[in-house]
């Protein structure tokens, strides 16, 4: 069976447009740089020549799928290119179902609740409802977060099959950003094994000692991991002591959301492949 797939895919490889096949090239390379990147440094990573690269970054940023700062002179993906990757995991569909979940939940904490999704090597936000408190963690519609040192990014990889999660983890970059990022993949691995047994995870000032994460999974009718719902507060309200009691009142409504989209844990036991928005 493996040799018959390649044999088609081989077959298939003489229909490749060459133009497009360098699009999603570059449409891919600025979805793991959120931050923005030159054109000098595209053509660099692409290994395309720099008039060709110059020529697809300005039409995609016509189209209004890559944004140009006139400033840095870097392009990023825009949120337009996000809006299709709602569309293909029904993106929409999730946003309305959460939308009175996630105010629910700010309610019910007092911390500004916040949906999310995996995107290729980052995670992305989707929506948030801003805590009432005068100091409050908000955060921009589009925004990208690492992996590696997020509660929501946790929540779904930790239900990944063990396979897919292992390949994947071992080719994360595990940048130290605190004292208490985890730095390794087999202490990653770790902690998502706890994540899975608990059903919920956290981020310890992981990223930032300033403010810490609570979130939980929310699965499709076919047991799959598709989002994550989260809590993001001051360090100083949402203390270590909290954490536990914080992560099971997330998982109550993760399981709400997750009813909405139509899952039925007794009926499908959850062992989901992932769904990206994009891919590496």
């Amino acid at each position: 069976m493996p040799k018959t797939r390649k044999t088609a895919t081989n077959s298939l490889s003489r229909y490749k447009v060459p133009i497009l096949d360098r699009t999603l090239d570059l449409l891919e390379l600025l979805s793991r740089h959120p931050e923005g990147m030159t054109l000098t440094a595209m053509t660099e990573a692409l290994k395309m020549p720099k008039n060709s690269v110059f020529r697809i970054a300005t039409t995609l940023t016509l189209r209004g799928y890559a944004e140009r700062d006139e400033g840095t002179k870097a392009y990023r993906a825009s949120r337009k290119l996000l809006s299709l990757g709602h569309a293909a995991v029904g993106g929409e569909r999730l946003i309305q179902a959460a939308a009175p979940i996630l105010t629910a939940l700010r309610d019910a904490t007092g911390e500004t609740a916040l949906l999310g999704t995996l995107a290729g090597n980052h995670g992305v936000v989707l929506d948030q409802v801003p805590s009432s408190h005068p100091v409050k963690v908000v955060v921009e519609i589009g925004h990208a977060f690492t992996l590696h040192t997020a509660a929501p990014a946790k929540a779904m990889l930790a239900h990944w099959s063990p396979d897919t999660q292992k390949a994947f983890v071992q080719q994360m970059k595990f940048t130290k950003h605190t004292r208490h990022t985890i730095t390794s993949a087999t202490a990653f691995l770790a902690e998502l094994k706890q994540v899975n047994k608990n059903g919920y995870a956290l981020d310890r000032g992981e990223e930032s000692e300033t403010f810490a994460c609570v979130a939980a999974p929310v699965f499709d009718h076919r047991g799959q991991p598709v989002a994550s719902i989260w809590i993001s507060g001051p360090s100083d309200r949402v203390t270590p002591g909290s954490l536990d009691k914080l992560g099971a009142k997330l998982k109550q409504f993760a399981e709400q959301l997750s009813h909405r989209l139509g899952h039925r844990p007794a009926a499908l036991p959850c062992s989901g492949e992932p769904r990206l928005l994009s891919r590496d």
